[in-house]
């Protein structure tokens, strides 16, 4: 039966040794509940690492843990305290999660941290290995674990894996400063489906992986040649029904049943009558922005004193990498800032802040979540942000207001709130004023719309939405490879080859006999391929005809010598071994001057574009030119330039980092078709790799073997994955390497 493997860094439970006992406590909230559904399947399968240090483990202690795993089906990773040091509190936490939130300032940059990180992936690859077998379905999450998609698929080519990033990803400016940037990046398209929060962050993904990588991406498929990958967003969700039933049942306690925190509250509140709270949830990190929110609260309560003795700040700070020197001294700033302001502004009967550092239980937060009639959450970065979502899905009498900083992923899909900039101070103050005279009509509005998406949306569904894009990625990928024409394929082709009397056999050049160059001039063909179409070509049955877009002068210079057939010019010229070039069909070009001067603004525009110009053609280069600008002003360009051709017999071909203009009519599809005429022919080929190659497939008869390079939708009868694949092919068909080891 197949299986669905989880991956995290950290198993869903904590494992503790106290007095020679083993303790297991299940993890509640973000991951561990968000994957709860998922792992509930019987064929489930959780790895990551115990949370225990391996050279600590006791013998007489290992046996237990390994039983607790097994009853929880879960398999733990080994991590020595090395491990831990370099891998997680090193390059996972020190380079990637303030890179990502963009604390560029706080970013280290360490060799050995980073092999440290690229050797625990690694671990994790070999002991997943093991239990995989074919049909699995694997689920990699976070920032701890972006190499191994690609450590999976060295092991496992034909497995379906997603990965979901949970943290922002950031620009390609701040990206691009990361040493191992390209490493993370192939680490990362391992995946069959790459996983973001939100639109704005897949974005960034795809600018990276673009122009540091140079991969074709169409919309959000990424095309490595041999693999599709798709990119998309998913904003997590929480138990909605949790948080929303247990704000249920707190309404209805009696006095003995509340908690010893909703009774400190309950006293304080009837002190002070018509006293506001206003709510802060975080943990202690520099991307949550608490100094900022503490200074924000400060500059309302200078800006607004008609509301001192009204509002008080409820903030919860949860203790996180308390053991870092950098979060130590953010501690000291905190409460040196909520000393500060306490002092300031203190009555007799009023604190401005209640101040609290530790962790509460799910009960606890509940208290805070009801009580509060303002929920202030203001991260300077945040991958989501499932804090703001708990609080509205506690307002069951459709009450409380929250503000959000539009530095979270959530502010994306929760434009009811009063979305702010954490930044600023001021925008802050008049957000807590409007939230505090706010109506309570207003207040239900907001929240009724709110809360009827947080429903809809909860976590359940974004783990069903990810799985079932992860199923259909894979059904891509099935569908692109029932065209690969395997080996047994070709042996079968073979055959048909050896029976033909009279063979034509029609190869693109670029990409598909030679690799793409960023100059066109360096793809010149090299002596193996010579000699491999020189192989061919000696063998009388066959007419091997080079179609390609290139331009006849430097055809001419290529294989004068050479009894090949040659078309250009995407099917202008054409001519025969040893004859005279021939127009395919009567041609002018005074069209060329108008077409010219619009393209050379374009090229002065984009920086590394260049103009190449051909008999009946003019085609605009891109391929050196920043990717995304290019992409920009090819677009741009084509729009301009289409309704100038309308009206001209002209059209706009579009090849792979070129837009060329040349009279209508005229194609690779129309010159192959009229050399098919002048014989008769039992064996016909076509192999290209762009979208001019496919007027050649459309106008080879349906008995003819049409491939196409790279995977691409098509209407060829086979694929290809590279130049490589082709040559390999073209070997086999001729004899080529037979051939060779004679000499």
């Amino acid at each position: 039966m197949n299986k669905t493997l989880i991956i995290s860094n950290r198993l869903p439970f904590n494992i503790t040794i106290n007095k020679d006992k083993v303790n297991v406590k299940v993890s509640v909230g973000g991951l561990a509940t968000g994957m709860k559904s998922v792992h509930n399947q019987s064929d489930s399968i959780w790895f990551g690492w115990n949370g225990l240090i391996e050279e600590e483990i006791e013998p007489g202690h290992r046996k237990e843990i390994d039983k607790a795993l097994k009853d929880a089906r879960c398999v733990a990773v080994p991590l020595s305290s090395l491990d831990i040091d370099a891998f997680y509190y090193g390059f996972s936490n020190k380079t990637i999660w303030p890179l990502f939130h963009y604390f560029t300032e706080y970013a280290e940059f360490e060799k050995h941290n980073w092999q440290a990180y690229d050797v625990v992936n690694r671990k994790f690859a070999d002991v997943i290995s093991d239990y995989i077998t074919p049909g699995d379905t694997i689920w990699i999450q976070d920032y701890q674990l972006m190499m191994l998609p690609k450590y999976v698929r060295e092991q496992h080519e034909d497995i379906s894996i997603g990965f979901f990033l949970h943290i922002p990803f950031p620009s390609f400016e701040v990206f691009r400063t990361l040493p191992w940037r390209n490493e993370i990046l192939e680490g990362l398209l391992g995946a069959n489906l790459v996983g973001f929060h939100t639109y704005n962050y897949q974005r960034h993904f795809l600018s990276s992986v673009r122009r540091l990588l140079g991969y074709d991406i169409h919309f959000n498929d990424i095309n490595l040649g041999n693999r599709i990958v798709k990119v998309d967003s998913f904003p997590m969700g929480i138990d909605y029904d949790k948080f929303n039933q247990a704000a249920i049942a707190h309404k209805k306690r009696s006095e003995k049943q509340k908690s010893t925190i909703q009774k400190e509250i309950d006293r304080n509140l009837s002190m002070s009558p018509g006293l506001k709270l206003v709510l802060s949830i975080d943990r202690l990190d520099y991307t949550k922005g608490i100094a900022n929110r503490l200074n924000a609260f400060e500059y309302f309560l200078d800006q607004f004193p008609e509301f001192r003795g009204k509002v008080t700040l409820v903030m919860l700070t949860v203790p996180s990498r308390s053991n870092v020197e950098q979060y130590q001294l953010m501690k000291s700033e905190v409460d040196e800032q909520v000393g500060r302001i306490n002092g300031q502004y203190s009555t007799v009967n009023w604190t401005p802040v209640w101040y609290f550092y530790r962790s509460l239980p799910f009960e606890n937060l509940i208290d805070l979540y009801i009580s509060s009639e303002i929920a202030l959450i203001l991260p300077i970065r945040d991958g989501m942000n499932l804090v703001a979502k708990e609080y509205i899905a506690s307002q069951v009498d459709g009450r409380g207001v929250l503000i959000l900083s539009e530095m979270a992923g959530a502010a994306q899909e929760m434009s009811e709130a009063l979305i702010v900039n954490p930044n600023n101070f001021e925008e802050i103050a008049h957000a807590l004023r409007d939230a505090i005279l706010m109506s309570e009509e207003e207040q239900k509005d907001r929240n009724t719309v709110l809360q009827l998406r947080l429903k809809r949306y909860n976590i359940e569904k974004w783990a069903n939405d990810f799985m079932q894009a992860l199923q259909k990625s894979q059904e891509l990928q099935v569908r692109y490879n029932s065209k690969k024409l395997t080996i047994a394929m070709q042996d079968k082709l073979w055959a048909q080859y050896r029976k033909a009397k009279k063979r034509v056999l029609f190869l693109d050049y670029d990409g598909t006999l030679v690799g793409f160059q960023k100059k066109p001039e360096l793809a010149r063909p090299d002596p193996e391929l010579i000699e491999l179409l020189d192989c061919l070509a000696k063998d009388k049955r066959n007419e091997v005809v080079l179609i390609s877009g290139r331009d006849r002068t430097t055809f001419d210079d290529w294989f004068n010598k050479h009894h090949y057939t040659l078309i250009v010019e995407h099917g202008v010229w054409h001519r025969k071994y040893n004859t005279e070039w021939l127009l395919t069909e009567p041609m002018n070009n005074d069209w060329k001057e108008v077409i010219r001067s619009v393209i050379e603004v374009f090229i002065d525009r984009t920086p590394g574009s260049f103009l190449e110009e051909k008999n009946y053609s003019l085609a605009w280069h891109y391929r050196k030119s920043d990717p995304e600008l290019g992409t920009l002003q090819a677009n741009e360009l084509k729009d301009e330039l289409t309704s100038m051709v309308a009206n001209r017999n002209l059209e706009i071909m579009e090849g792979k980092k070129v837009l060329e203009v040349k009279n209508a009519g005229i194609n690779k599809g129309r010159a192959a078709s009229k050399l098919l005429l002048t014989g008769s022919y039992d064996f016909i080929m076509g192999i290209g790799d762009d979208w001019t190659d496919e007027y050649l497939f459309e106008e080879l008869p349906e008995n003819a073997i049409t491939i196409k390079v790279g995977m691409r939708n098509t209407l060829a009868n086979y694929n290809l994955s590279d130049y490589i694949e082709v040559r390999g092919l073209l070997e086999k068909l001729s004899g080529f390497l037979a051939v060779r080891a004679k000499k």
